[in-house]
């Protein structure tokens, strides 16, 4: 068929004689928990010169190289079925006439050749599209025959088509184009070296490339580009993986993870919450923390049992179904065991687990900091399991104290403090930078007997109901919200009150004399489709240190979202400087409120006392 699409996705397949179910020749894919042999050499492939039959060099019988000499001396044919391979066995008692007969009406045609291999010239390029094999040597002896063709014929030429069969054996590097990014799926580390020297090579090359991972929005935010740096972890083999050897291990790492909000959120993106691509256990369902402890003792009871009492697919069918988001996807988790052990097919079957939680950092090093913090945490876990009595019920003050940047650098500090007990020697300013590129401090204003800084914190962005689009059905989410982190420090508690726009801001105590952290929750700009359509934009925001003894603003600053002169930028940043500057534009170390001030009194809200929201209240704000 005519197309400009590679050649093997345009032949006429319907057009081929019919043939029943059970005649088809079916192709299936290896068990990966089969025992695989070990490849032939690369020179062992190679055939174009080695024409003596019975030589030392010669292709082992019944290899792809031997029945395509078959096929071209005229002594054997593709009859009655279909080798491992998928183009024939030769039968050499078959004549060629039976093999090459037409089906009779109604007669399943089984016997008939249902692959081949196309080339075709295209924009000045020859294409040679690879047909589907059903096991790795075949694929490789084919590609060692096109390889000596083409240099018998000295013929540059381009591989298209299907790819190899999955296979344990070889070294895998995939590149996906994906809305927006480029994913690379590099292939798997057996050492601290080797995982060095890829991570290194693989930012050096996309650098070289003129690709980044990393961007700047049109208000000067730097952010990463929204592509996942997901790591998948596993064993050489099936057999061999840590998690299916011992599952309290993977049990280990979702209670941790589940008492440590700051490994979900610190090296996160922006969209969090419920319906983002990673949420934890406890954002999708509320009572999914019980009954992941309910999970977690079925699987140490099982294991207790002894070794054969708990085999591999058990560990899938306990942990699935809580593994998921809030639509049972259970691809969208935090912890996807999708290629762990699931029986329904042997793709699921590879002995991994994939950590999703994570974005792409801006440089090299950064993602090494990330794994290193990784590979301690699973080393500890398999040398001293982590057993909770109970898993904490974060409830609202997962979306209320976890969202400041404070409380996150808080609670990685712990985690790096626990890792130095067990003997592994961390340092938490290693991870000073995933906090400055997360949350970066954008301005700091000091009136008079205090210092106050600015900082972004989390917002999770709720999908919100379906409505018709172009195209169909939508669900648009409500990214109109913001969050800012405010650390005031000098503060005499019973004297001094910050405002936001004339209401105070509930501040917590950070455990050092005269620090307080609070956060102001407001609407950024006004979205077509949003969760209260009729609150309008809070900005800018105007924050004030106000003394209670004597009534007035000592000092303040202000916070526009936008540029404070209406200005709409037409272009994104070209570098980082001028992202600050976009930055600081929006930042004035002026404009308190001048005059007497008298602050209502707040009462802070018990679901979220670290937060306070503008529009609770209308007179808020305003």
């Amino acid at each position: 068929m005519p197309g400009d699409s590679a050649l093997g996705y345009r032949l006429p397949l319907d057009s081929q004689p019919w043939a029943s179910a059970t005649d088809f020749p079916w192709m299936h894919q290896p068990d990966p928990t089969q025992p695989f042999p070990p490849l032939p050499a690369y020179q062992r492939l190679r055939f174009a010169d080695r024409l003596a039959e019975g030589g030392a060099d010669a292709p082992p019988a019944g290899s792809f190289a031997e029945r395509s000499r078959a096929a071209l001396r005229g002594s054997g044919f593709a009859t009655n079925g279909f080798g491992p391979s998928g183009f024939g066995q030769l039968d050499e008692a078959t004549p060629p006439s039976a093999a090459a007969r037409p089906p009779q009406r109604f007669e399943s045609a089984g016997w008939i050749t249902r692959t081949a291999m196309c080339a075709e010239p295209r924009g000045g390029r020859l294409y040679v599209f690879m047909p589907p094999t059903s096991s790795l040597e075949d694929y490789l002896e084919l590609v060692a025959a096109v390889e000596d063709t083409a240099q018998e014929m000295r013929l540059p030429l381009i591989l298209e088509g299907y790819e190899p069969p999955r296979d344990p054996r070889p070294a895998t590097l995939r590149v996906t184009p994906d809305p927006g990014v480029i994913e690379v799926n590099i292939h798997p580390a057996h050492s601290w070296e080797e995982l060095v020297d890829q991570t290194t090579h693989l930012y050096q090359a996309a650098h070289e490339t003129r690709l980044s991972t990393e961007k700047f929005m049109l208000d000067g935010r730097h952010t990463g580009t929204g592509g996942g740096n997901h790591f998948v972890l596993g064993g050489a083999t099936v057999a061999d993986s840590p998690f299916l050897r011992r599952p309290d291990l993977l049990a280990s790492m979702i209670a941790y993870w589940h008492n440590h909000p700051a490994l979900s959120y610190l090296f996160s993106g922006l969209f969090v919450g419920p319906t983002s691509r990673a949420p934890r256990i406890d954002e999708a369902r509320n009572d999914s923390v019980y009954e992941i402890e309910v999970a977690f003792a079925e699987l140490q009871r099982q294991a207790a049992l002894g070794p054969t009492a708990c085999p591999p697919w058990m560990i899938d069918r306990l942990l699935r179904n809580l593994l998921i988001d809030v639509t049972g996807n259970t691809h969208r988790a935090e912890f996807c065991i999708d290629k762990l052990y699931s029986p329904d097919g042997p793709t699921g079957r590879l002995g991994l687990l994939e950590m999703r939680a994570f974005e792409m950092p801006p440089h090299a090093r950064m993602s090494l900091t990330q794994q290193l913090l990784m590979r301690s945490l699973i080393a500890r876990f398999w040398q001293h399991p982590y057993r909770p009595a109970r898993l904490k019920r974060w409830g609202t003050e997962l979306h209320d104290r976890f969202m400041l940047p404070h409380f996150v650098w808080q609670d990685l500090c712990d985690v790096v403090e626990e890792l130095n007990d067990f003997g592994y020697a961390m340092k938490a300013e290693w991870f000073a930078p995933h906090l400055n590129f997360r949350f970066p401090a954008w301005a700091t204003s000091t009136p008079r007997v205090s210092t106050s800084s600015c900082a972004p914190a989390l917002e999770p962005w709720h999908v919100m109901g379906e409505e018709g689009a172009i195209g169909g059905t939508v669900r648009f989410v409500d990214s109109s919200v913001e969050r800012l982190q405010l650390l005031v420090t000098g503060l005499v508690g019973d004297r001094h009150v910050l405002t936001c726009n004339g209401r105070a801001v509930p501040l917590q105590p950070t455990g050092r004399v005269g620090e307080y952290v609070g956060a102001v929750r407001y609407r950024a700009w006004n979205a077509p489709s949003s969760l209260h359509p009729t609150i309008g934009v809070h900005a800018p925001l105007t924050f004030d240190l106000v003394d209670g003894w004597m009534s007035r603003s000592l000092g303040g600053c202000q916070y526009h979202v936008a540029h404070p002169g209406g200005r709409n930028y037409s272009t994104f940043p070209v570098n980082a400087y001028e992202a600050e500057a976009r930055r600081l534009a929006r930042f004035f170390r002026l404009g308190h409120t001048p005059g007497e001030m008298r602050v209502p009194r707040e009462e802070r809200n018990p679901d979220f006392p670290f937060t306070w929201t503008c529009g609770d209240n209308p007179d808020r704000c305003r």
